[in-house]
């Protein structure tokens, strides 16, 4: 403090020329002044807050400096605000003046070669001032919000509505609440609100943590001298990130270095007409892109909801995932028609009761007393509300409350047991539609093989050589594929520091050639890159299929051009080829066709061969290419090539063979030759052997593509693969399958897939080496990238399929004893044989115990042995029909045996035989649990030890209701039973059994049951 006092004391002296020898007078002036100073100093200090002096404006004047005062968190020479209007307003000339991208590096305390340090502290500090890589999520939705969605549902309002205005009546007529029927009903229909609105918010929260979980994408970055991959949400400011074809930007960053980057911006421009070009001239990238070409590093600059993605995202304030699943849609449909059954007979019975009532022919005073026409309005209305009351209680027990409660449960049980099968669902819909589907279209690498690739041949010339005999291969040609295959590639290889093994960052390709040059060919990386200078480059795409490279040799100043990618293509560029003896000799059209016959043959032997080509260019040549970076076509020398073998996945023929005996064609669409394609595809059992002779099973991308409309549908089910297919030929053959009725599930991970899998039924990515355009794209994310997880993915959309039909067909059961039960009673004895408390326990047991046992059953081999259903099947079968009408008889029978004929039978009061009734109505829902099981087989027994939940389940469920009828009796107006009647319960509901049993070996048509109302 006191040297800043001096400071401005000597600043003041200056300005008022005040002389070096001050008089008396003078000292006691400049005593006042310093005091002074000092008392407006401390009481402004204490007056202005930190943002007022951060926004106070200075007039500026010759004796006056602004500075940008940084606040004590921001611990960088920058604030986040700054770097975001940076590259938001693309100004290069802004970018310029504080020294351009690594003026902006230095800023940030990081080297564009290295990257950030990368520990914990500097991560935390990253964090702290310029903040994490996330940004505002859509609120979720409180459970009050569900509590008040399901008090929307007509039947809830009707149901309250009528026991409310019976337990105000009889609060206004002084009659004591206790023992009457109407708060049963309101805590019946209260219990239904809560007990949905809870399931809801549960599904809800795990929906939500699924969903963080298919967010997690995995960036490849550098720090510390290491490339490394973290997830995009650990993603700081400072980090550079490695892109690309396929990546979509993570983060608003600048361009460091890379060669023919071109990014889509749709998704923050909404035009897909161009592609932006990003270098060094113009270096903004925007976060929520996708590259669509070319690779490079980028500076991270912003993150989170500083991006300009981030803030769009921010924006949105409400939940986009709204759509219906088609499952959910064929059970809303039904619950609409089960609401009209329902409505329809509560108003049969509210008219009877009414009629009954007003006639004065009621007999049971205790529950609906006589009419007589001395009653006052008041009671008649009392007695009205109580009628309609007890008429609403069919409603609650007619309308299914439970198919919705299992679709969620069936759901999320499924998708977590598809994780574990290594399979992530991104949309719901996906593995339902996956059981229906008919047809397979599956690429090879990455689905059908293993997508790790090895070269097994080298070939020099018309010359094979192993590893062993690279020693006697002349120095000079070694030098131009070391330096063809260094100099020309996207791959990455560094040595961890605690690990002695090499590792390669890139696609199999890439990988495969860049490991075996530096391992057997011994290939010096830093050296190489050291003595070649790269002018430009073509970055390897699935449309050209073929990568380049210009470059000078630092020590001569020449100019070399290096190709490499697929055999047939750069075979077709050269003009000229290196034998043994490193001769060059004319690549006539004798020897063109012997080379042809060598790559067809690494071929048919399911290799994939690529090719390296080499030319070094004249004086003349040089001025003109190194002035348009054109990269040479024409006149190359062929250096060699190489075969690569990539494994099958292991367990993929049997997956194949599981798929087509479920009745699923599996067809194999690729970008390989016809050679490649037939022999993989043999290997793999999609084509059995000599079967690739047949005509028209095995067919080009160009043949289909030239085909007539009427010719492709007619030949496209007999196809089983397509050969050198591109992206739009993928496409239109899918478009052709769905035409002809077919479901169709394609796999991808490619950029250029994206389109086909959006297209598709059922899109499949693939997760480890598949782009993440390509993951963004698709439905399901196969997580190993093995066609033996779809096939498990397949039998998981039939398990959840045939689950949600056991639950419908226990459901609409117990929907509709209870119904014709109650309405019997209510009409011959004026009152339902179940309470409102006993019809709150008996859902309870129905939507949490039952949805939880049908929910987990296991998929089984039983269901991979049927064809697929179809989407024009109904969900309700003839067999479940039969089922739950035969089963619903049996209880009607038994339930109305005891409330007319129970006193009798067993000798007790009434009391006791309600209790018989409720007892056995509970049973029989708990044996039927397992009749549901298996809807055709007779055998409801098989596999059960499997499932020890669904044995628990129903343990506790037995044991509750023992609880609830000997030592909760209070609570449901029951009485004790003893051993003898606890066994005829037991006995009556275990009957179901062989009910079920005899039931199934009666046949039942084909022809729908409700399509014959229509006809």
């Amino acid at each position: 403090m006191s040297t800043i006092i001096q400071q401005n004391i000597e600043c003041n002296k200056s300005l008022c020329h005040v002389p070096n020898t001050p008089s008396a007078a003078n000292k006691r002036w400049r005593s006042a002044f310093v005091s002074i100073y000092c008392s407006r100093a401390l009481l402004s200090f204490f007056k202005e807050s930190p943002l007022d002096k951060k926004t106070a404006r200075v007039s500026q004047n010759s004796s006056s400096i602004i500075l940008d005062i940084k606040p004590a968190n921001n611990r960088f020479k920058i604030d986040q605000a700054s770097l975001t209007e940076l590259v938001k307003e693309k100004n290069a000339d802004k970018l310029q003046n504080i020294g351009g991208v690594d003026g902006v590096a230095s800023i940030l305390e990081m080297s564009v070669e290295f990257g950030i340090h990368g520990n914990v502290e500097d991560i935390t500090r990253r964090r702290e001032s310029f903040g994490s890589n996330s940004y505002k999520r859509p609120q979720r939705k409180s459970f009050f919000h569900f509590v008040v969605k399901e008090f929307k549902d007509l039947t809830i309002i009707i149901s309250l509505l009528s026991v409310v205005s019976c337990l105000a009546f009889d609060v206004m007529e002084n009659e004591t609440l206790a023992g009457r029927g109407e708060d049963e009903s309101l805590l019946a229909a209260l219990f239904l609100v809560v007990i949905s609105a809870i399931s809801n918010f549960w599904q809800s929260r795990q929906f939500h943590k699924l969903s963080e979980l298919c967010n997690n994408i995995q960036i490849k970055v550098v720090r510390a001298r290491l490339h490394q991959k973290v997830s995009i949400l650990e993603l700081v400011v400072g980090d550079v990130v490695c892109l690309k074809i396929g990546d979509q930007v993570p983060a608003d960053g600048l361009f460091l270095e890379g060669h023919s980057l071109k990014v889509e911006e749709s998704s923050i421009t909404q035009d897909e007409s161009d592609h932006v070009e990003v270098n060094c001239h113009h270096p903004f990238l925007f976060s929520g892109t996708k590259v669509v070409d070319g690779y490079a590093r980028m500076l991270v600059t912003s993150v989170g909801k500083n991006t300009t993605w981030g803030e769009m995202m921010s924006s949105i304030s409400h939940d986009t995932n709204k759509l219906q699943t088609p499952l959910q849609i064929q059970l809303n449909k039904i619950t609409s028609s089960i609401r009209k059954v329902g409505l329809a007979i509560a108003l049969l019975a509210l008219v009877v009761l009414l009629v009954r009532y007003f006639t004065g022919n009621t007999e049971d005073e205790s529950v609906i007393e006589e009419f007589h026409g001395s009653k006052k309005k008041f009671c008649v209305m009392v007695k009205a509300m109580r009628i309609l009351a007890t008429a609403t209680t069919i409603v609650e027990l007619v309308i299914p409350k439970g198919f919705s409660l299992a679709v969620k449960r069936t759901h999320v049980y499924s998708m977590k047991k598809m994780m574990v099968d290594q399979a992530m669902v991104r949309k719901l819909s996906a593995f339902e539609t996956m059981g229906f589907a008919t047809t397979i279209c599956t690429d090879i690498a990455g689905s059908l093989t293993l997508n790790q690739m090895k070269v097994t041949k080298f070939w020099l010339g018309k010359e094979s050589f192993d590893a062993a005999a690279y020693s006697s291969i002349a120095p000079y040609f070694l030098e131009l594929v070391r330096e063809g295959v260094a100099m020309n590639t996207t791959s990455t290889a560094y040595r961890p520091t605690s690990r002695f093994e090499i590792e390669f960052l890139s696609n199999p390709t890439e990988k495969a050639i860049l490991s075996w040059a530096i391992l057997e060919l011994n290939i010096e990386m830093e050296q190489l890159m050291h003595n070649c200078k790269i002018l430009s480059v073509e970055a390897f795409n699935s449309h050209m299929e073929r990568s380049g490279v210009l470059l000078r040799r630092m020590g001569d100043s020449t100019i070399h051009v290096h190709w490499k990618g697929v055999a047939e293509i750069i075979l077709k560029m050269c003009s000229s080829y290196y034998d043994s003896s490193r001769i060059m000799k004319e690549l006539d059209d004798h020897e063109r066709m012997k080379f042809e016959q060598i790559i067809q043959g690494m071929e048919a032997s399911s290799l994939q061969c690529v090719a390296f080509a080499h030319k070094q260019l004249s004086k003349e040549d040089q001025e003109y290419d190194t002035k348009d970076k054109k990269i040479e076509e024409e006149g190359l020398t062929l250096l060699g090539l190489v075969g690569l073998k990539d494994p099958c996945c292991p367990g993929v023929r049997n997956a194949v063979e599981d798929c087509q005996f479920a009745g699923i064609n599996i067809k194999m669409i690729t970008g390989d030759n016809v050679f490649t394609a037939k022999a993989i595809a043999t290997e793999c059992g999609i084509l059995r052997p000599c079967q690739d002779m047949v005509n028209g099973l095995v067919i080009e991308g160009m043949e289909f593509r030239n085909y007539t409309l009427e010719e492709r549908m007619e030949k496209v089910d007999k196809i089983c693969v397509m050969a050198k297919a591109s992206p739009t030929d993928k496409s239109l053959m899918v478009q052709c399958l769905k035409q002809k009725g077919h479901i169709v599930a394609v796999t991808g991970g490619d950029i250029n897939d994206a389109p086909t899998l959006k297209e598709a039924d059922i899109g499949l990515s693939m997760g480890i080496h598949g782009t993440e355009v390509a993951r963004l794209s698709s439905d399901i994310v196969i997580l190993d990238d093995n066609f033996a997880s779809m096939a498990k993915v397949l039998s998981w959309g039939r398990c959840v399929h045939k689950n949600i039909q056991k639950f419908i067909q226990f459901q609409l059961t117990m929907n509709v004893a209870a119904i014709i039960v109650n309405f019997v009673a209510i009409i011959f004895v004026n009152q339902g044989l179940l309470t409102g408390v006993q019809l709150l326990w008996v859902n309870l047991i129905t939507y949490y115990l039952v949805t939880l046992a049908l929910a987990t059953e296991q998929p089984t081999k039983k269901l991979m042995e049927k064809p697929p259903m179809g989407w024009t099947k109904p969900l309700i079968t003839n067999n479940m029909w039969r089922n739950l009408l035969a089963q619903a008889l049996y209880q009607v029978v038994v339930i109305l045996t005891l409330e007319f004929r129970g006193q009798l039978i067993f000798n007790v009061c009434e009391k006791v035989r309600d209790t018989l009734i409720f007892n056995t109505f509970v049973l029989c829902q708990v044996f039927n649990q397992l009749n549901a099981r298996k809807l055709m087989e007779e055998n409801i027994f098989k596999g059960i030890h499997s499932n020890k939940l669904f044995l628990c389940i129903i343990a506790i469920t037995i044991v509750l209701q023992v609880v609830m009828v000997e030592y909760l009796k209070w609570i449901e107006d029951t009485e004790s039973l003893n051993w003898w009647q606890w066994a005829a319960c037991i006995g009556m509901a275990i009957v179901s059994w062989p009910v079920g049993w005899i039931v199934k070996r009666i046949p039942v048509p084909q022809k729908p049951f409700l399509s014959y109302p229509k006809n």
